[in-house]
């Protein structure tokens, strides 16, 4: 099964810059999903004020531009894993390094399961 795992965390933290000692426990995690063959991919999200929504309305289109600043939370990352089951993927977001910097900064890790493609196949005699 695949499982994305989404880091959220303030905006005012995920624009600051993460310190060495923080950046080196998730390359030292990411490489232990790797090792696994667990990871299928993992990135990190510029900070809201690059960013833009599209909201929609019938078939009216509004594009805002960034900063959020009525997000409470923001989505700071991610990594899609590949897992036998949800337990796999709970464990692993138990051992990534988040909070453990020593900033003042919290973190979350959301576990959302990915559809089956299977699950979006057209009805018989579509």
């Amino acid at each position: 099964m695949k499982v994305m795992m989404f880091v959220m965390m303030s905006e005012q933290a995920a624009a600051t810059p993460p310190t060495e000692e923080a950046l080196i426990a998730m390359h030292n995690f990411n490489e232990e999903l790797e090792k696994a063959g667990v990871l299928v991919s993992l990135g990190g999200l510029m900070p809201t004020s690059h960013g833009v929504r599209v909201k929609y309305q019938g078939k009216k289109r509004t594009v805002t531009d960034g900063p959020f600043t009525e997000a409470k939370e923001v989505v700071a990352g991610y990594s899609l894993l590949e897992v036998k089951d949800m337990a796999e993927a709970i464990e692993w977001a138990k051992r990534s390094p988040f909070g453990m910097d020593g900033s003042d900064g919290e973190a979350e890790v959301q576990l959302r399961p990915l559809f089956d493609p299977s699950m979006f196949d057209p009805p018989a005699g579509a």
